[in-house]
């Protein structure tokens, strides 16, 4: 904790909490201690505890990601209230459990948006990597009736679900798009140069089109 304490850097911070993250060390320097740290699943948890967002960030760096229990899990992200700890969790230490997919259907109908964005995100993981079993026009159907008034978390998650099954998925393609456009969320969200636009339709086109050019993908 002392050593967070002297990475903390006030512009960092003015950065990060701009994003709702509510700490000031840089990513490349957090980076580079958990790699000196290596794995150490007890420091992981005593971190976590603190509730310190750079902690907990450098606690999902040095963890066991499957050394959690399910319950354990559960508590982590209704506890993870910052963004990008709550992005690790989900991407860095979900994902491997064993876990994961009792998990995604739990928490795809919790009634807090976070948690349910949670759920989302798992299932966007299923969409593109491990799409069998998975009732995609039933995802479809209900990103069409929710997503354009879900909360900013939620809607973000749901919007990467509705991408990914346009372009994982050629059969359900033309309804992806459709339901992007009608809804138009994210439509006019500032995109740097360079970047694809989170906008489904021109997402899922320009992927689309990277893919056909790269066939032996």
């Amino acid at each position: 904790m002392a050593e967070l304490a002297e990475l903390e850097d006030p512009r960092a911070r003015e950065v990060n909490e701009r994003h709702g993250d509510d700490h000031g060390v840089n990513l490349g320097k957090l980076r580079a201690l958990a790699k000196r740290l290596k794995t150490q699943q007890e420091l992981a948890r005593a971190l976590w505890a603190t509730g310190d967002t750079a902690a907990r960030l450098l606690a999902l760096l040095i963890c066991r990601p499957k050394a959690f229990g399910r319950d354990e899990l559960d508590a982590m992200v209704r506890a993870a209230r910052s963004p990008k700890v709550h992005d690790w969790l989900v991407n860095y230490v979900v994902k491997k459990s064993p876990y994961a997919e009792e998990l995604r259907q739990v928490w795809s109908a919790d009634p807090d948006p976070v948690v349910a964005s949670a759920g989302w995100a798992l299932t966007t993981e299923r969409v593109a990597k491990r799409p069998a079993g998975l009732d995609l026009a039933g995802l479809l159907d209900v990103i069409a009736a929710e997503m354009r008034d879900a909360p900013d978390r939620l809607q973000w998650a749901m919007n990467n679900c509705l991408a990914q099954i346009g372009i994982e998925h050629a059969e359900h393609r033309a309804r992806a798009i459709d339901i992007g456009e009608r809804l138009a969320v994210l439509k006019d969200y500032p995109t740097s140069p360079g970047c694809t636009s989170p906008y489904a339709p021109t997402w899922i086109s320009e992927m689309v089109r990277r893919q056909q050019e790269s066939p032996s993908r």
